[in-house]
């Protein structure tokens, strides 16, 4: 009886970052790390270069990781680096008082072998495009999406008042949260990580249609373009990652 191998991957990424039209400082930052199958988008909050700090200190903290043999070993070195992050910004920011904040959301994706996971904390968004559609596999950690699980339709709860504040973040809670979902990887998926300055700008329509018809480079170019030409109010960054199976 013949042995049947698992399959293999292999991995392309892109990414780039802009600080908009509006903002004065970057508070975005990203991790492209195909060679660890690591990649990560951060949007810094907070006044001055607080939000750039908080950022920063959590892609430089994802960037030393070293993989794991399995995956939940990983996953498990991830949460380790991200709790001493989130409680660096906490004592930063209680340390500066009058309810200072120094946070980040984080998006990230990790595989290994023939599975992925997704982690996050925040509204910064992980897309996966199989088969040609294109699907939000996280979940926007704001007010608006919890009154969206409360039974508000969309235009509802958009209308409210804070509805994009965030409920989670890293850097805002004493306890760190991140929501995880794993799946089995396909030949051809393509992921897109992403600030809320893209889809502030860009609609889930106008990304499956980018990411279906461009190339993965080009298709990073085409939604950077396509933010700045409808205005960039936010700092945008886009990290597009895709998968083909080694024969």
């Amino acid at each position: 009886m013949a042995l049947t191998h698992p399959p293999k991957f292999a991995w392309t990424s892109f990414a780039t970052t802009h600080i908009g039209k509006v903002r004065k400082i970057n508070q975005d930052a990203y991790v492209n790390l195909p060679d660890n199958r690591l990649w990560a988008v951060a949007d810094g909050m907070g006044g001055h270069e607080a939000g750039e700090f908080a950022s920063a200190a959590i892609v430089n903290a994802l960037s030393q990781l070293q993989p794991g043999k399995t995956l939940g070993g990983t996953v498990n070195a991830i949460y380790a680096q991200l709790n001493s992050v989130n409680r660096e910004l906490v004592d930063m920011a209680s340390a500066m008082g009058n309810h200072a904040v120094i946070g980040s959301t984080v998006a990230i994706l990790l595989a290994q072998r023939q599975h992925f996971i997704c982690l996050w904390s925040g509204d910064s968004r992980i897309y996966l495009l199989r088969k040609g559609q294109l699907k939000q596999l996280s979940r926007d950690h704001n007010y608006a999406s919890k009154l969206l699980n409360d039974g508000y339709d969309l235009e509802q709860a958009n209308n409210q008042l804070f509805s994009q504040s965030l409920i989670h973040a890293t850097g805002v809670e004493l306890e760190l949260y991140l929501e995880a979902q794993m799946q089995e990887l396909q030949s051809g998926d393509k992921f897109l990580l992403c600030s809320d300055g893209l889809t502030k700008e860009v609609s889930d329509a106008d990304i499956e249609s980018v990411l279906n018809t461009q190339a993965l480079e080009q298709a990073v170019a085409q939604l950077l373009l396509q933010t700045l030409t409808a205005g960039a109010r936010d700092n945008v960054t886009i990290v597009a990652v895709e998968t083909s199976l080694i024969a």
